[in-house]
C-alpha cells in the first residue's frame, strides 16, 4: 500500500470520498505523467504509484485502512481484536451457513451471500460514522474501535469470498 494514497492523488484524507472524485483526481494526475506532457524518465514509476493509490482509494475497506494508518491507528497486525460479542455471532453464523449449504447449496449461497453483503455494508457505514465522529486529534481508543470494526468488516468480506460458486465447502472449511 502506498504510504499516503490521498496525497499521491491530491485528495483530502477522509473516508467518505466519492468514486467520481477519486477518478477525477487520478485522471488529472495521470494526464501530467503522459509522455506528451512529461518527458521525465521516472514517469512510469509515478504512473504506477498513481495506479496503486487509486486502487487503494476506490476500495472502501482499503481506503479505511489507509486512513486509519495515516491517523496513527493500529494496523491489522497490531490489533486483531473484534467488537464485543462479535466472535460468538460469527461462530453461530458459520454453523448456520454450513448446515444450510449441506441441505441446499445453491439457495443457501444466494441467501447467505446477500446476508454477508448487508453485513459488509453495515460495517462500512459504521466505520464511516466512526471516522466522521473522531475527535481532533483522535483519541487512541477511537482509533482502536475503528480497527476492531475493520477487523469485523474483514470477516464479512471473507464470508462473501467463501460463498462464491467456485468455493466448495466439502473440500475447504468455512
Amino acid at each position: 500500500m502506498p504510504a499516503d494514497p490521498f496525497s499521491i492523488l491530491g485528495l483530502e484524507p477522509r473516508f467518505d470520498l466519492q468514486p467520481a472524485d477519486i477518478q477525477r483526481a487520478f485522471l488529472r494526475k495521470a494526464a501530467m505523467q503522459h509522455p506528451d506532457a512529461n518527458a521525465d524518465s521516472e514517469a512510469d514509476l509515478v504512473a504506477a504509484g498513481l495506479n496503486e493509490a487509486r486502487g487503494v482509494l476506490v476500495d472502501a475497506e482499503k481506503r479505511a485502512n489507509a486512513l486509519l494508518a495515516l491517523l496513527g491507528g493500529p494496523g491489522k497486525e497490531q490489533d486483531k481484536g473484534l467488537p464485543a460479542g462479535f466472535l460468538a455471532q460469527v461462530m453461530e453464523l458459520r454453523e448456520a451457513v454450513e448446515a444450510d449449504l449441506a441441505a441446499d447449496a445453491a439457495a443457501a449461497r444466494e441467501r447467505w451471500s446477500k446476508h454477508a453483503r448487508e453485513q459488509r455494508d453495515a460495517h462500512a457505514a459504521a466505520v464511516g460514522e466512526m471516522f466522521a465522529g473522531l475527535s481532533k486529534p483522535p483519541a487512541a481508543a477511537e482509533l482502536v474501535a475503528i480497527r476492531r470494526e475493520l477487523n469485523a468488516w474483514r470477516y464479512s468480506e471473507r464470508l462473501i469470498e467463501q460463498l462464491s460458486p467456485e468455493y466448495d465447502p466439502k473440500t475447504a472449511g468455512l
